[in-house]
């Protein structure tokens, strides 16, 4: 592996000392976390860490209304949080050592309707939707909260929805790089349909792959599911890091194979 060298000075006391750093010359990719509405960042450290062992730079965060900007919680709109995962965004590729042209983002729910909408303002290689979210392109600017108030979601959401209808839906029609869509089997919140929409937008991915938690619900509330997620995130994302670092392609992949519950461990 090449290397970079830089001169460097250490402070001691009144004394400065010459040194030299050495790091990788090879720039590695950077993985962007996006929590859903109502989670945090802590949803992703654990897998953050599994994929940063992989050699990737990732970077996780709180959208504003959550944590401790929890105060702006019924007044944050998708504008606002659009903002969020852009300043998200830019933060890591200016990172020392990410390829800023090598970039995943992967999002869950609400997180994963804004990654697709990041997806045409910057440059994402490989995109990872967990039950992406659907909202109608109405009241953009208003209060999240307000949302489902406004708008039927709830029927929204059981129709296929055309990407001419959404702005989530044409970025991920417009977009060609590598696309990872996970369904839970048994979501009570992001009904089939809603995949199903996402899948039909991604016409011109140069990959897809489609997989189903068996048995899981929206929240992976049972702890088999949250490994079972995992163990695809990671999967996915070691596979497209290995054809990207070989100059291949990944064939698409389109079937439906459920993934089993992790065995009680």
């Amino acid at each position: 592996m090449s290397t970079l060298e830089e001169a460097a000075r250490i402070a001691v006391g009144d004394v400065e000392l010459a040194a030299t750093v050495v790091s990788p010359g090879t720039l590695i990719p950077g993985v962007l976390f996006v929590h859903g509405w109502g989670g945090s960042q802590a949803q992703y450290l654990s897998r953050a860490r599994d994929v940063a062992a992989l050699g990737c730079v990732c970077l996780t965060f709180d959208l504003r209304g959550h944590v401790q900007t929890r105060g702006q919680f019924e007044t944050v709109s998708r504008a606002d949080n659009l903002e969020d995962v852009l300043a998200a965004y830019d933060s890591l590729a200016r990172r020392r050592h990410v390829d800023p042209g090598a970039i995943a983002v992967v999002g869950s729910s609400y997180g994963g309707y804004l990654a697709a909408i990041l997806s045409t303002l910057r440059q994402v290689n490989w995109l990872a939707l967990r039950a992406p979210a659907l909202y109608i392109d109405s009241g953009w600017g208003s209060p999240k909260l307000q949302l489902h108030k406004d708008q039927d979601l709830g029927t929204y959401r059981q129709r296929l929805v055309l990407a001419s209808e959404n702005r989530a839906l044409r970025a991920l029609q417009d977009f060609e790089g590598d696309v990872l869509l996970i369904e839970s089997e048994l979501d009570r919140i992001i009904p089939r349909a809603v995949l199903t929409s996402y899948r039909e937008a991604a016409t011109h991915a140069r990959s897809l792959t489609y997989r189903v938690l068996a048995g899981a619900d929206h929240g992976l509330t049972a702890e088999a599911d949250q490994r079972a997620y995992s163990d695809v995130l990671v999967g996915w994302l070691k596979e497209m890091l290995a054809g990207a670092r070989r100059g291949t392609r990944v064939p698409p992949v389109r079937e439906s194979q459920p993934v089993p519950e992790s065995p009680p461990g």
